[in-house]
C-alpha cells in the first residue's frame, strides 16, 4: 500500500513538473504573438496587457509591406530546400559506401570525415569564402547551396542507420541482378526514410535560420534571406516591438509548420545513433 501511494505521488510530481516546463516554454512565445497584436508603444504600458484591448494585424502588414518579407521567404524557402535536397542525396550515397561497401582504407577515411565535425564553421568561413569568390560565386544562391554537399554529421547518423540494414537484403538483390544504384534506391533509401525524413527537417531548420554564411556571401538585397531582413528590421525599429514581434512569428511559422508534418518521423530517426557503429 504504501508503494502505491509513493508511486502515485511521484506520478503526480512529475506531471506537475512537466506541465510547469510546458508553461515556461510556451510564455516566450505566447508573449511574440500578443505583443505582434499591439499598437506600438503599448508593450510598455503599466500594467503589463497579457490581452491586448485592441488587438490588429497592422504590424504584420507592415513587415509584409515595408521589407519585401515575400521575396525573402521565398530565397529563404529556395535555399532551404535545395540544400536539403543536396544534403540528403550526398551524404545518403557517402553513408551507403562507409555503411556497406567495402574498400581499403573505409574506416580511416570515415575516421577523418568525424574529425572535421570538430572544426568549427568559422575557422573555415575565409577560405571558403575565397574559393566561391575564385569560382565566381558570390551573391549568389549556388555558393550558398554549395557547402552542403559535404555534411559530416548527415553522413554520420545515415551510416548508423544503414548498418543495421542486413546484409541479406542487399545479397538477395545482387543475385537478383541488381547493381548498386538499384539496390541502394529501391532498398537502402525506403529501409532508411524515417532517418532520411529527420534529416531533412534538421538540414531545413538550420539552413533556413542560417545567418553568418549568407552574410557573407549575399550583398544584393533581392538575394536576402530571411535571418537578413530580419536584422535590418531590427536595427530599424529597434523601439517598435510589435513590428519585430510580428517579423519574427512570419520566419517562425514554416519551421512550426513542418515540424509538425514530420514530428512522428523523429523519435525513429533521432535513435539510430547508438545502435551499431
Amino acid at each position: 500500500m504504501r508503494s502505491r501511494s509513493k508511486g502515485f505521488l511521484s506520478s503526480v510530481a512529475y506531471h506537475l513538473f512537466s506541465s510547469f516546463l510546458a508553461v515556461a516554454v510556451m510564455v516566450p512565445f505566447f508573449w511574440m504573438v500578443i505583443t505582434s497584436l499591439k499598437d506600438k508603444g503599448a508593450m510598455l504600458t503599466v500594467p503589463v496587457q497579457w490581452i491586448p484591448t485592441h488587438p490588429n494585424l497592422l504590424s504584420f502588414d507592415k513587415v509584409i509591406h515595408l521589407f519585401r518579407f515575400d521575396t525573402a521567404l521565398l530565397n529563404s524557402g529556395i535555399v532551404s530546400v535545395l540544400a536539403t535536397a543536396v544534403t540528403i542525396l550526398s551524404a545518403a550515397m557517402a553513408a551507403y559506401g562507409f555503411a556497406k561497401i567495402e574498400f581499403r582504407g573505409r574506416e580511416g577515411l570515415f575516421r577523418i570525415y568525424l574529425a572535421t565535425m570538430m572544426i568549427p564553421f568559422q575557422v573555415v568561413l575565409i577560405p571558403l569564402f575565397l574559393v566561391m569568390k575564385e569560382l565566381g560565386l558570390i551573391n549568389s544562391f549556388v555558393g550558398l547551396i554549395i557547402p552542403s554537399v559535404f555534411n559530416a554529421f548527415a553522413i554520420f547518423m545515415l551510416r548508423q542507420q544503414m548498418m543495421t540494414i542486413p546484409n541479406d537484403f542487399i545479397d538477395a538483390a545482387v543475385l537478383d541482378g541488381a547493381g548498386q544504384y538499384r539496390v541502394f534506391r529501391l532498398i537502402i533509401l525506403p529501409l532508411t526514410a524515417p532517418t532520411l525524413i529527420t534529416l531533412g527537417v534538421i538540414t531545413f531548420m538550420g539552413t533556413w535560420n542560417d545567418y553568418l554564411w549568407p552574410l557573407v556571401m549575399l550583398s544584393d538585397r533581392k538575394k536576402m534571406t530571411l535571418p537578413l531582413v530580419l536584422n535590418v528590421l531590427n536595427g530599424q525599429y529597434t523601439s517598435d516591438y510589435n513590428v519585430l514581434m510580428a517579423g519574427a512569428l512570419i520566419s517562425m511559422a514554416p519551421i512550426l509548420l513542418l515540424y509538425l508534418i514530420a514530428q512522428k518521423y523523429f523519435k525513429a530517426g533521432l535513435q539510430v545513433g547508438g545502435i551499431k557503429g
